[in-house]
């Protein structure tokens, strides 16, 4: 089950010519795609344009009317290879994947892509995770863009710029032969706003057609010598003819150029932030109305040279706008007005930072010390003269965030599955001492922070085995490898199992079985248990496994079993047995668990039906305080009060509303070995008469029996 489903909003990609779309980026996108003629989408899903592949998933009774076949990669290179079918026929293709790890695993088949080129339109929408807000390391799809010659299209973040930036994506591609990109960043996937909406269109060369009519071009084909070709035709021939189109119809906007002698060019994913910074400062309007030139690129690759010189042309000095590094445009315009003789002075770097998002903040800086180096900035209005009898007002002064709130490192949600695996790694560590841990990418990656502080390197999706591959020595301690579902599907059978197997490892590789891709949002994948009425589900991780030969494989049905997880992990890592060592940890997503029932939870408790829901609490007159369950489990429904002993100034455990019952702050506690306060209670909406019976005579007999023991200890005392 998706984290978010789009079954209502997909009705509107049915809107015709004339017709007001409202609605999301990633929609717009998706419209956009119909009314272009696509004749086939395929993608990997990933933050921050997930949301894309779910849309697409919730639209496929559209997309089926215009005959349009719709893909979930097993990975971004299945996606991108996909778009071969654009290489021979007219088709248009496009794929969809997060960047920069998505163009990473997909640069074979990208590389390939680019080289031969393409007689179909070839688009490849990533969503750009680059910034505070990415999940991923720091780099940016424009090398990729430069190094295979893809042009690379950064539309300003509007519905309508982004609907005609896919467009236009699609004819540059058939115009030039090479692929596009359209990158997406964080906050243009999920723009709101709107625009007048085209009919949807069919494809005008049809999948069927491919089919009964082949075709066959040996000199699109990457072999040498074409191969050798290929790079000279790039230069002489896509280029020029991208250049050209890119001009003729406008790309690349000017916003009042001639206006002053100074100016700015920015990339279009960062005009938003811009205007916002030149109204903050008085020289821009809410509306986009200018004082200072722009010149917006929302072709950030290939630099149009002659519109560039045109826009610098008379004008004393202009600011590059250019998020990252390296600063890839910063030096091509340099190189451009140094060879052309133009001496206006080129600013970028050198007033803004060399790194990271250029958010409003950071852009304001630099924006206002580029105005106030060539005195642009308009006069600050004079302060208001003081009056006599007014008091001086008390100025208290901001503390550093920082000092003011605690640090707390991301964590496992409330309940998550993947909590109790990394306890029981804890108390084996407890009696075998550390072990290397190669994390991977996903939500168990939050394992290597604390309280488990597991994990020591992760080298990309589905490559937990592979980067412990290096770590096995007969007879010695045994390395351990962690990776989910998702990333064993994505890469993991293949280049951690498989090449565990032929290389005759003796590590052990623990698998998480969510059922589904819990990481990108709850997609369906080969081993989910759910039925999908378009996909085929319910192939299990355990046949895989066996399929490539490994021979000890364990799988524990409930993760919140600690002290099961713990004796399978023990003997994993002790067994005389050699050759790779498998244990799948199968528990569902507790985050979608919670968002599937407490609708359904609630309907019923408004209806009337009789609801019960389980909560954990502790015992403060039990808790000894010493807080190993904390330790152990870090769920953030887990904190501390007040000892209500006046005896004992230790705080005591206790268990917040936010609790979900997992239990396993008990499984912990009891396979640890540590107290018995923990206990389980039922809270029920709607209780029937039996409910009310037995809570009645409960009360009864325990307040009797509480009532016994204090005459007991009165007795006593005396």
């Amino acid at each position: 089950m998706a984290e978010r489903s789009f079954v209502e909003e997909v009705k509107k990609l049915r809107l015709g010519a004339g017709e007001c779309f409202r609605g999301e980026g990633i929609l717009a996108v998706t419209k956009a795609l119909l009314e272009s003629g696509v004749s086939y989408v395929a993608g990997y899903q990933g933050s921050p344009i997930s949301h894309l592949m779910d849309v697409l998933a919730d639209a496929q009774d559209i997309l089926a009317e215009y005959g349009i076949r719709f893909e979930n990669s097993a990975s971004e290179a299945t996606a991108a290879a996909t778009l071969a079918a654009s290489v021979n026929y007219p088709l248009r293709g496009a794929v969809t994947f997060k960047s920069t790890v998505g163009t990473n695993v997909a640069s074979d088949a990208l590389a390939n892509l680019a080289s031969g080129g393409v007689t179909g339109g070839a688009l490849i929408v990533v969503g750009e995770d680059y910034g505070e807000g990415s999940s991923i390391m720091q780099e940016r799809s424009h090398a990729f863009a430069m190094k295979s010659q893809i042009w690379l299209l950064d539309p300003r973040p509007n519905l309508p710029g982004i609907v005609a930036a896919v467009k236009h994506g699609f004819a540059l591609s058939e115009a030039s032969h090479t692929p596009v990109m359209l990158q997406l960043r964080i906050r243009a996937c999920h723009v709101h706003g709107e625009f007048t909406a085209s009919d949807n269109q069919a494809p005008a060369f049809t999948l069927s057609e491919a089919l009964n009519h082949p075709r066959r071009d040996t000199s699109r084909i990457v072999l040498p010598p074409a191969s050798f070709l290929h790079e000279q035709e790039k230069i002489r021939e896509r280029w020029p003819a991208a250049l050209k189109y890119i001009e003729e119809h406008g790309l690349n906007e000017f916003f009042n150029a001639d206006g002053d002698d100074v100016g700015i060019v920015v990339q279009g994913g960062s005009y938003n932030t811009l205007l916002r910074v030149l109204e903050r400062l008085g020289v821009a309007d809410v509306y986009g109305d200018t004082r200072v030139p722009l010149y917006v690129m929302n072709v950030a690759y290939p630099v149009v040279d002659r519109e560039l010189l045109r826009f610098c042309e008379g004008k004393k000095a202009v600011l590059m706008i250019e998020e990252g590094q390296p600063n890839f445009i910063e030096q091509n315009i340099a190189t451009l007005l140094r060879q052309a003789g133009v001496d206006t002075v080129l600013h970028g770097k050198d007033l803004l930072p060399v790194a990271g998002e250029y958010s409003a903040g950071v852009l304001l800086d630099g924006v206002r010390a580029f105005l106030e180096k060539w005195e642009k900035l308009p006069s600050s209005p004079s302060a208001p003269r003081p009056q006599a009898a007014a008091k001086p007002q008390r100025v208290i002064p901001l503390k550093p965030l920082g000092e003011l709130v605690h640090g707390r490192p991301p964590g496992f949600c409330t309940g998550c599955p993947e909590r109790p695996i990394f306890a029981a790694m804890k108390l084996v560590e407890r009696e075998l001492g550390p072990r290397h841990v190669s994390a991977d990418i996903g939500c168990h990656l939050f394992s290597i922070l604390p309280p488990f502080n597991i994990g020591n390197t992760t080298m990309g999706y589905g490559l937990g085995a592979a980067g412990a591959a290096a770590l096995s020595v007969p007879g010695d301690r045994r390395a351990v490898s962690v990776m989910g579902d998702g990333g064993f599907w994505h890469n993991g059978l293949t280049s951690g199992v498989a090449n565990a197997v032929f290389n005759r490892s003796d590590n052990l590789t623990v698998i998480v079985d969510n059922s589904y891709t819990s990481a990108t949002g709850g997609q369906d994948i080969l081993s989910s248990t759910a039925r999908n009425p378009t996909r085929d589900t319910g192939h299990a991780i355990e046949d895989a496994v066996r399929g490539v030969g490994v021979k000890w494989l364990r799988t524990i049905r409930r993760t919140y079993d600690v002290a099961a997880m713990r004796d399978t992990l023990r003997e994993a890592l002790t067994t005389p047995e050699q050759g790779p060592k498998v244990l799948i940890a199968q528990s569902e997503c507790m985050l979608n668990r919670q968002r599937r029932e407490k609708p359904l939870q609630r309907k019923a408790a408004a209806e009337g039906r009789r609801v019960v829901r389980e909560r954990f609490g502790v015992d403060p007159d039990t808790c000894t305080g010493d807080h190993s369950c904390i330790r152990l489990s870090g769920c953030p429904s887990l904190s501390i009060k007040p000892n209500p002993d006046p005896l004992r100034t230790d705080p005591v455990a206790s268990v917040l509303d936010s609790c979900v019952g997992c239990g396993l702050c008990g499984e912990v506690s009891h396979a640890a070995v540590l107290c018995p306060s923990f206990y389980k209670a039922s809270i029920v909406s709607n209780p029937t008469r039996w409910d009310r019976w037995r809570e009645t005579l409960r009360r009864a007999v325990i307040g009797r029996l509480q009532r016994r023991s204090a005459e007991r200890r009165v007795r006593h005392a005396f």
